[in-house]
C-alpha cells in the first residue's frame, strides 16, 4: 500500500486528466463486461467509474482496494451528466485488495430506513457507510465547527468539566460510579455541566463555552437515548436579553453555514402564557405547510416562566427533588426576576414567582434552555427551602455553590442548546438516532457493543460491590 502523501482523493482526478493516480477507497458497485470489468471506487470525496481489462473480477463489493492507473475524459456518449465525475473514468494498471468484504449482513446502498433499527445499530459502521448518514455526520461536524467560530470571535473560551462528579440536583437520575479507592462512595456522571460552569463565572473566565456530553438516567422512550450533546454556553455581567442576542445571532450563522432555511431573521418572542394561551404548549410550530414541506427551521423564544410548580406525584424525580410539594420548572439555579428577588427569599406567593428562564423552541421541538442564574447564596438557599429541604440538605447539596457565591461572583447567565436535535431538524429527519453517530436502542442497548453486560466478580470484589438478586414475586 502506498502512502497518503502518493494517494489522490477521487474529486481530485477532475485536475488530473492524463496523469496517473494510486487511488484508495471502497467498492460501490462492479459489473462485468466479459473481458471489461467496471467498477464504482468510492471515498470521502466522491466516486468514479474504473474500467479494468481482464482483472478485477473476483472483486466483491465494499472490499477495501488501492488503484493505480490513468485518468481518462469519458467518450462524449459516455459522459454521465449526472454524476460528479461523469466526465471521467479510470484506466486500472493495477490493483491491490486491502481488506476483502464478505457478503455484507445489512446493505449499504439506498437510504436504509426499510432495514429494522436493532440491524441498522449492530452494525452502525456498515449503516454510517449509506450517504444519507455520511451527510448527516459530515453536517454536524460543519455546524459544532460554526457555533465555535461564532464564539471565539466574540473572546469565548473553551473549558472541559468533569465526567466524574457528584450527585446533583438536576431534574433526572443521575449515573453513578462506584469509587475503588472509597469503599462505598460513588461519582456521578454529569447531568450537564451546570454548577461547573457557575463556577467558571466565580473563577473570573467571563465567557465559557464546551460542547458537552451529558448522561441522565432517564425513563427511555423512542427517541431518548441515556446520552446526548449540548453546547454550553455561559456569560457574566449580562441581562437576559444579552444572552439571547449572543445565542440568536450565533445559531442563525451556524444554520446559515450548513444551507439551512430560517423562517424569521429575528426570532418571534413568546411569553409562556402566551404560548400556552396560543398554541396549549411551549413547544410549538410557526411554519406553514409549504415551509414544512420546504424543511424551513422556525426558531422562537418562550420567556416569562413561573419557577416553581406542583410535583407531578406520578414522577420519581420530581418527588424526590420536591420535598414540600413544590418543585422547579426548569432550573434550581435559576434567578427570579428582579421584582420577585423579596417574595422568593420570604417564600411567599409561590406559585407567582416568575424566573429569567428563556427557552429556544424550533419547529416544534425544545432547541435549548437557559437562564440568568442565582448569584447570591441568599437566593440559592431560598430556592431550596421553597422545595422543602433542610439548612443540612441545603449545606450537602450545593454547599460548595453558597461558599463560592460569598467570594465574588459576578451576575451571570447561560444557555445549552441541544446539539442532536437542531441537527436532526436541519437534516429533516424526524428521529434523534438519525443525527447520532452510535445512539442506543429504545431499550438502552449500546450500538454494537454489547452493553450494558455483567462483570465479573473480581471487578465487583475490587469495587466493594455485591449484586443482589430480586426475589422473585
Amino acid at each position: 500500500m502506498h502512502s497518503m502523501k502518493d494517494r489522490t482523493l477521487i474529486l481530485e482526478s477532475l485536475e488530473k486528466v492524463g496523469e496517473e493516480v494510486i487511488l484508495q477507497g471502497w467498492v460501490d458497485t462492479k459489473r462485468d463486461h466479459g473481458k471489461l470489468t467496471f467498477i464504482d471506487l468510492r471515498d470521502r470525496s466522491g466516486s468514479i467509474q474504473c474500467v479494468g481489462f481482464q482483472m478485477m473480477g473476483e472483486l466483491t463489493t465494499e472490499s477495501v482496494i488501492e488503484i493505480s492507473g490513468l485518468v481518462k475524459a469519458r467518450p462524449e456518449r459516455m459522459v454521465n451528466p449526472d454524476l460528479p465525475l461523469g466526465t471521467v473514468e479510470i484506466e486500472v494498471k493495477a490493483y491491490e485488495v486491502l481488506n476483502k468484504a464478505k457478503e455484507l449482513p445489512i446493505p449499504v446502498a439506498g437510504d436504509g430506513r426499510e432495514i429494522n433499527e436493532e440491524s441498522r445499530l449492530q452494525y452502525r459502521y456498515l449503516d454510517l457507510r449509506r450517504p444519507r448518514m455520511n451527510k448527516i455526520l459530515r453536517m454536524r461536524s460543519e455546524f459544532i465547527r460554526a457555533l465555535r467560530d461564532s464564539l471565539f470571535e466574540q473572546d469565548f473560551v473553551e473549558v472541559e468539566t468533569p465526567m466524574l462528579t457528584k450527585s446533583t440536583k438536576e431534574g433526572a437520575r443521575d449515573f453513578i460510579v462506584p469509587s475503588r479507592f472509597q469503599e462505598g462512595k460513588f461519582y456521578a456522571l454529569p447531568q450537564s455541566p451546570q454548577q461547573y460552569k457557575q463556577l467558571l463565572m466565580t473563577a473570573g473566565v467571563e465567557k465559557y463555552f464546551q460542547v458537552a456530553r451529558c448522561i441522565r438516567d432517564e425513563d427511555l422512550r423512542a427517541d431518548r437515548g441515556f446520552e446526548f450533546t449540548q453546547l454550553d454556553l455561559e456569560m457574566s455581567f449580562v441581562t437576559q436579553q444579552d444572552v439571547m442576542s449572543t445565542v440568536e445571532a450565533m445559531t442563525k450563522k451556524a444554520v446559515k453555514a450548513v444551507g439551512g432555511t430560517l423562517k424569521d431573521e429575528t426570532f418571534p418572542v413568546f411569553t409562556y402564557e402566551e404560548a400556552i394561551k396560543q398554541y396549549g404548549a411551549d413547544k410549538f410550530d410557526l411554519r406553514t405547510e409549504e415551509e414544512k414541506k420546504a424543511g424551513v427551521l422556525s426558531f422562537a423564544w418562550v420567556v416569562s416562566f413561573p419557577f416553581f410548580k406542583k410535583v407531578d406525584t406520578a414522577d420519581a424525580a420530581e418527588v424526590a427533588d420536591g420535598k414540600s410539594g413544590w418543585t422547579f420548572t426548569h432550573n434550581p439555579f435559576s434567578t427570579p426576576i428582579e421584582a420577585h428577588v423579596e417574595q422568593h427569599l420570604k417564600g411567599e406567593n409561590i406559585e407567582n414567582i416568575e424566573t429569567a428562564q428563556y427557552d429556544l423552541v424550533c419547529n416544534g421541538h425544545e432547541a435549548g434552555g437557559g437562564s440568568i442564574r442565582a448569584h447570591r447564596a441568599d437566593v440559592l438557599r431560598s430556592t431550596f427551602k421553597i422545595m422543602g429541604y433542610s439548612d443540612e440538605e441545603i449545606q450537602d447539596g450545593v454547599g460548595h455553590m453558597l461558599e463560592a457565591f460569598e467570594v465574588g461572583t459576578p451576575p451571570h447567565g447561560g444557555i445549552a442548546l441541544g446539539i442532536d436535535r437542531l441537527v436532526m431538524l436541519l437534516a429533516g429527519e424526524t428521529s434523534l438516532k438519525e443525527a447520532i453517530a452510535f445512539p442506543m436502542t429504545s431499550s438502552g442497548r449500546t450500538a454494537v457493543m454489547d452493553g450494558p453486560s455483567e462483570v465479573s466478580e473480581a471487578q465487583l470484589s475490587e469495587l466493594h460491590i455485591q449484586v443482589v438478586k430480586k426475589k422473585k414475586k
